[in-house]
């Protein structure tokens, strides 16, 4: 015979089962003895006990969430007290710096611009940019040579 009762996650404090068998309604559990006993209950008591476990499920579930957003919580704080803040001070800098070495690279000619921008931020090789600009290697060496020699004089 089939016992009609959807399988529900069940708290681990709870040691009982209800379910319905040829339109009669029972509760089983296990008693302290580690025992089985399964009585005979009336449709209100089962409804009531079908309640409750839907209650139950909906509380473990919201504890679930809590709990692990609690957790992305703790390992959030976890990351960020271990990060090391930029001060001020160092940001101000590193601002000025990068504003100086934006105009320094803007002052070169447009090809030495485009070839060390290729060479140094999209991280192509002298033979690929000779090959893109259709020149030769050595005309590309001397051109990234030169912004390059350009920038350190006036980063001084």
């Amino acid at each position: 015979m089939k016992k009609n009762h959807a399988k529900r996650r069940k708290d681990k404090y709870n040691p009982y089962t209800i379910y319905e068998l040829n339109h009669k309604y029972y509760l089983e559990f296990l008693d302290g003895q580690q025992i089985n006993h399964c009585m005979e209950i009336s449709q209100e008591i089962y409804s009531a006990f079908n309640s409750f476990e839907l209650e139950d499920i909906r509380y473990l579930n919201v504890l679930d969430r809590h709990l692990e957003q609690s957790k992305l919580y703790e390992r959030t704080f976890e990351r960020r007290s271990q990060q090391t803040g930029v001060s001020a001070e160092d940001e101000a800098i590193q601002k000025i710096t990068a504003q100086e070495l934006y105009d320094a690279i803007t002052s070169l000619s447009k090809s030495q611009r485009y070839r060390l921008s290729l060479y140094y931020f999209v991280g192509l090789t002298y033979e690929q940019i000779a090959k893109i600009e259709n020149c030769s290697l050595q005309a590309v060496a001397k051109s990234i040579s030169l912004a390059k020699k350009k920038l350190k004089k006036m980063l001084k």
